[in-house]
């Protein structure tokens, strides 16, 4: 980074059509990490793996954190994916947790230089929390309020959450970048992790080209579990969960890194979901004692 804010986004960020392969972690956020923790693990993010981005995943009322996250991602050269958070209680909460981030935005002079995208997540659509319509006015709602800032806007959703909504073509066309939760160990046909492709394929990017209107896309909630939990039970009686899955399943990704550089939009760029198993027990990268469940050194390009 500079040592001085810049005076214009003008030349600031890469091409979205030159972003593709592994472009950072999914990090969850809910235990309102320290100052000093995002620093450190933001450092790690970007020299251990080569780290693009950060997308955000949960929420983090405490005042003042997302300057916490604006100068842990500043002082490491990292842009972030930030996130409105829905939850899953049906509360309004989201409401205050927009307004918060909207206000955070265009006061922290470094925050629009960090922050690549907004997005609305996660699952509103899946998880029935807004309408299509009203999704589509939100979005609209955040591109008007971001527009002097030049931070697009998205929303975070299962390709499942569009088919069941009629496919939701209203909010497909309002959304800057399309970005998908790819996660085929819950598909009905999932077994392996090596046998994921065809899934990740056809039943969810295929259906995105069809109807994103050649729009970047972003896998950022992507990953296969290690071990499965109250919350996260597989649709299929063959699908496996363990280390070794779970590991494959980034190593499928990397084996056509061609094919997702081909994808309309300049390539499908990938994050991990999750960088630890603190954050997300069977999802993480690094295990809850804080050691690596496997290598992991994914292409960034190809």
């Amino acid at each position: 980074m500079p040592s001085h804010v810049p005076d214009s986004l003008e030349g600031w960020w890469c091409d979205a059509a030159d972003e593709y392969a592994f472009v950072g972690f999914s990090y969850e956020v809910t235990a309102c990490q320290s100052l000093g923790q995002l620093r450190s693990e933001f450092r790690d993010i970007r020299t251990t793996f080569n780290s693009r981005y950060v997308r955000l995943y949960g929420a983090c009322d405490r005042k003042g954190f997302y300057d916490d996250i604006v100068t842990a991602a500043w002082e490491n050269t990292l842009g972030v994916h930030a996130l409105i958070w829905f939850g899953f209680d049906g509360s309004d909460i989201w409401i205050s947790r927009r307004n918060t981030l909207f206000k955070a935005l265009h006061a922290n002079p470094k925050a629009k230089y960090i922050t690549r995208v907004l997005q609305f997540g996660s699952e509103p659509l899946f998880d029935d929390v807004l309408s299509p319509d009203d999704l589509t006015t939100q979005v609209k709602a955040a591109k008007a309020n971001l527009s002097s800032l030049h931070i697009p806007v998205t929303v975070s959703e299962l390709a499942y959450g569009y088919q069941e909504r009629g496919g939701a073509q209203n909010v497909l066309d309002a959304i800057d970048s399309i970005n998908i939760h790819m996660l085929p160990f819950f598909s009905q046909d999932a077994s392996t992790a090596n046998n994921s492709w065809p899934i990740v394929v056809n039943e969810n990017l295929d259906w995105f080209i069809q109807h994103g209107s050649g729009k970047k896309m972003y896998f950022d909630e992507n990953g296969w579990p290690s071990v499965t939990s109250p919350s996260v039970q597989p649709n299929s009686p063959n699908a496996v969960a363990n280390v070794a899955n779970e590991h494959e399943y980034y190593n499928v990704l990397d084996q056509h890194c061609e094919d997702l550089k081909k994808v309309v939009g300049g390539g499908v760029g990938w994050f991990a979901h999750i960088y630890s198993d603190d954050q997300e027990p069977g999802y993480g990268i690094y295990n809850s004692a804080g050691a690596l469940k496997f290598p992991f050194h994914p292409r960034t390009h190809c």
